[in-house]
């Protein structure tokens, strides 16, 4: 795939700021109680290995990059264009959870800001939680709304709670995406739409399943992406809400946890998707499946996930 234009001048601009980006996030708190047992030395060494890709894999397939990686370890098993750069849509959130769950205080109370029905009108059909401007929320309940119904105003109110302000939040999510050496992957925004452009956003197979691994390690994170719904009774300061995940295979998939689809024109129907069973815990990563639907991505994701445990 050959680099977009648009990402040659961004890389260029990257250089220079990507130290200070950093330094602005380095002393992000983790927190407490957020990131599951052990898992601190496990983030420490969690990229993603690469292994040559194998002659044989999962068959009947159409995407435009993928793998299949052990969750635990991070061996690739199977991949197809592992390290080629693609548009990512709404996996994008993963990244936006992260900086929330990273800078912590789940329990404070965010107002969904009015400038938010602006910004919507701005974008074509985006998917949201229909969050209420006004409503009082919590950031714990705010990443339900980001990560099951892939709530593009739910990542907008976080994005201006967190940053603070779109652009310190997006600057935040590159310093993190360097933290973990992800070193194939930028993000324009913090919701996964085509904006600035279709391609503005990127990433590659090999730096998702890294991604992955990051996020499932967090409780609050593998909880929320395992649920097949989340209800909110109305309450002080808000309405009610009910929220139905995206995720094909969760409720239908045996083992399937998590954890994000996404799509756009540019990027295709996409699925990051992790599966436990028989003790063997596989994180896959489609993109570019094609189809009219996110659903679509289902059966792909389970000849992957059906290859991995038959041959692992």
């Amino acid at each position: 795939m050959q680099t977009p234009p648009l990402k040659h001048a961004v890389r260029a601009l990257l250089v220079g700021s990507a130290a200070l980006a950093i330094a602005g996030t380095a002393a992000l708190p983790v927190s407490a109680g957020t990131m599951v047992p052990s898992a601190a030395k496990a983030v420490a060494a969690s990229r993603t290995v690469a292994a040559p890709a194998s002659d044989s894999g999962p068959t009947g397939i159409r995407i435009k990059a993928g793998a299949l990686a052990n969750a635990a370890t991070g061996q690739i098993l199977w991949s197809q264009d592992l390290n080629t750069e693609r548009p990512i849509g709404s996996i994008v959130k993963v990244m936006t959870a992260l900086v929330v769950l990273r800078a912590g205080h789940l329990d404070q109370t965010i107002t969904v800001p009015k400038s938010v029905v602006a910004y919507l009108k701005k974008q074509d059909q985006p998917s949201t939680a229909g969050l209420i401007p006004g409503d009082k929320l919590t950031a714990r309940e705010l990443l339900e709304a980001l990560l099951l119904p892939s709530g593009c105003d739910a990542a907008y109110t976080l994005a201006m709670a967190y940053g603070p302000g779109l652009n310190a939040f997006i600057a935040k999510m590159n310093a993190e995406a360097r933290q973990m050496g992800l070193t194939s992957t930028y993000f324009s925004n913090f919701d996964g739409l085509p904006w600035p452009t279709e391609h503005s956003t990127w990433s590659t197979p090999a730096n998702l399943i890294t991604l992955g691994r990051h996020a499932m390690r967090y409780g609050v994170f593998r909880n929320i992406v395992g649920q097949a719904s989340y209800s909110l009774p109305a309450g002080d300061g808000h309405h009610a809400y009910q929220w139905q995940n995206t995720d094909p295979l969760i409720g239908t998939y045996s083992g399937a946890i998590g954890i994000k689809t996404g799509d756009t024109k540019a990027a295709g129907n996409c699925l990051l998707f992790e599966a436990t069973r028989g003790g063997l815990t596989l994180i896959g990563v489609t993109l570019g499946t094609p189809g009219d639907d996110i659903s679509d991505t289902g059966p792909v994701a389970t000849k992957v996930l059906n290859w991995g445990f038959k041959n692992f």
